[in-house]
């Protein structure tokens, strides 16, 4: 297998775990009859944060994007290579991006069927569309749209970041804890107002799962609010890739 083949393997792997654990998490709190139930947002926030960190060290080969934002941040911040030693262009940006939605349907497709029973014993299909995809508190298209652009700045800036601390033997020596507490901190700081997506992949991924699973009594799986969770995480990651170029040499 060549090393385009290899970070495409290690996305999917890593971006699957990502959504079973952090999809996991929410269902857990979310559907009838869990042991978690009612565990609240402070327990998906931390278990979102941790399937992060389990996402990130499955998928070392290939650097650990688990996130198109990510992908698309660090090529507009000017990177030469992403993992393994793979170029960034054309063809190794569409291996990433298609790697992590796949990565994301299968995930979401595995919490379904660890929560199988739960599904159908939920009876309210908002509960069930919550499990996969998120939602906004308050639906206003242009504002979820903000939340989404900015909590999704902080983390591929902060991201970058690491890796420039990494070159002096800073944070990014410790690896994956350091992004699994970022992911933590921006669900308790700015999830509010949309369950923050943050994550094209992991928004679009498991509503695509949702909408072809059969689950009992699912419901709608809202495309007319997918955009935003798509849109948002795209400006965001390529904003903070552009700021990166300009702020992070000045405030090193």
């Amino acid at each position: 297998m060549d090393n385009l083949g290899i970070v495409f393997l290690s996305e999917v792997v890593g971006t699957a775990m990502l959504v079973l654990l952090g999809c996991g998490v929410v269902a857990n709190v979310a559907l009838a009859r869990n042991k978690g139930l009612g565990g609240g947002f402070l327990m998906v926030n931390i278990g979102w944060g941790l399937a992060v960190f389990a996402g990130v060290i499955v998928a070392y080969n290939s650097g650990a994007h688990l996130n198109p934002a990510v992908t698309l941040g660090l090529v507009a911040s000017g990177a030469s290579e992403f993992g393994s030693g793979v170029p960034v262009n054309v063809l190794s940006i569409l291996a990433y991006i298609a790697a992590e939605l796949i990565g994301a349907i299968l995930g979401a497709v595995l919490v379904w069927l660890a929560y199988k029973q739960h599904f159908d014993e939920e009876p309210e299909p908002a509960s069930k569309l919550g499990v996969f995809s998120t939602g906004p508190a308050i639906r206003s298209y242009g504002w979820n749209l903000v939340t989404e652009i900015i909590g999704t700045f902080v983390l591929v800036f902060v991201v970058i970041a690491f890796g420039h601390n990494g070159d002096a033997g800073g944070l990014a020596a410790l690896g994956a804890l350091p992004v699994a507490l970022l992911v933590i901190v921006i669900g308790t700081s700015l999830g509010g107002p949309t369950g923050y997506a943050i994550n094209p992949a992991r928004d679009l991924g498991p509503r695509i799962a949702h909408w072809f699973l059969p689950i009992k009594g699912k419901g709608s799986s809202d495309w007319a609010y997918a955009w935003v969770p798509v849109a948002g995480p795209i400006i965001g990651g390529v904003l903070a890739g552009w700021a990166s170029l300009a702020l992070l040499p000045v405030l090193a």
